[in-house]
């Protein structure tokens, strides 16, 4: 096969027929397992959503493995086709343990730390977690790093080893709490009535619900009104969407009932 030299180096031509063959072998190779490994987690005939989310977890980590140890069999591969002692590499890296401990110390530590949260079962992709004041939805998991997408949709990349302190709201009931104001010239029980009845209207129209809505009373007596709250268990996270939604059929419901909600006022005196 023709050589050429390149910056003093000679350039055998079938070695880079080669190794371009063993990159695209590697490849193809991570691509057919990938593939396995769908066919394998395939998500549409798991019914359930919480064992959805665990065999979408497991199908990332799995693929993460696959792809680090498919680069380093081609790196070696290729090192020992270009006359390294791919040996010999192997057997000073128990001389260089600990220089190459502490230049990829933190690489071990998000393994570690990445290995640690599947078998816990601290979080699943598409749970919402919250990591230092960052709450979203987990989109990804690798086994260096996690990425979270919050509800603008802004995502955080952070190390597997930094997901100390994490928030998991998904992991039960998410409970929906609304809080209205009535002015304190209105007789209590008649608020009270208003609210109950509101509660049994809506049985099983609320949004996301789990459960009843619960009516808890007087919560507090402010400067300008009485305070009630109503309370629900939502599906987790979903709290949101039915605090807006019990926030616009309460006041409706205060509406019909002539009953006024309060509003800031300054009263003002002429003195004499």
């Amino acid at each position: 096969m023709p050589e050429f030299k390149l910056f003093n180096l000679t350039i055998n031509v079938e070695d880079i027929l080669v190794t371009i063959i063993y990159i695209f072998l590697g490849i193809l190779i991570y691509q057919l397992l990938n593939k396995i490994i769908e066919k394998a987690f395939k998500l549409e005939r798991i019914k359930k959503k919480e064992h959805k989310q665990k065999a979408e977890t497991m199908k990332t980590i799995i693929s993460s493995i696959i792809k680090y140890i498919t680069v380093i069999v081609v790196v070696l591969a290729v090192l020992s086709l270009w006359g390294i002692n791919v040996s010999t590499i192997l057997a000073g890296l128990g001389i260089t343990t600990a220089i190459i401990g502490l230049a990829f110390q933190d690489l071990a530590k998000d393994i570690i730390a990445g290995i640690a949260i599947i078998t816990e079962d601290q979080f699943e992709i598409g749970d919402v977690i919250e990591v230092n004041g960052f709450m979203g939805e987990v989109i990804s998991m690798g086994l260096k790093t996690t990425r979270i997408r919050n509800a603008k949709g802004a995502v955080q990349i952070i190390a597997n080893h930094n997901l100390d302190k994490i928030i998991n709201y998904s992991l039960s009931d998410s409970l929906a709490i609304v809080d209205v104001a009535v002015a304190y010239e209105h007789d209590s029980a008649e608020v009270e009535k208003v609210l109950k009845d509101l509660a049994l209207s809506l049985k099983d129209k609320v949004p996301n619900a789990k459960g009843d809505i619960n009516v808890l009373g007087i919560e507090n007596l402010g400067d300008s009104g009485i305070t009630y709250r109503l309370t629900v268990k939502v599906i987790p996270t979903k709290y949101f969407e039915t605090e807006r939604y019990l926030r616009r059929e309460v006041k409706e419901a205060l509406d019909k009932a002539n009953i006024k909600i309060p509003y800031p006022q300054i009263e003002v005196h002429n003195g004499k």
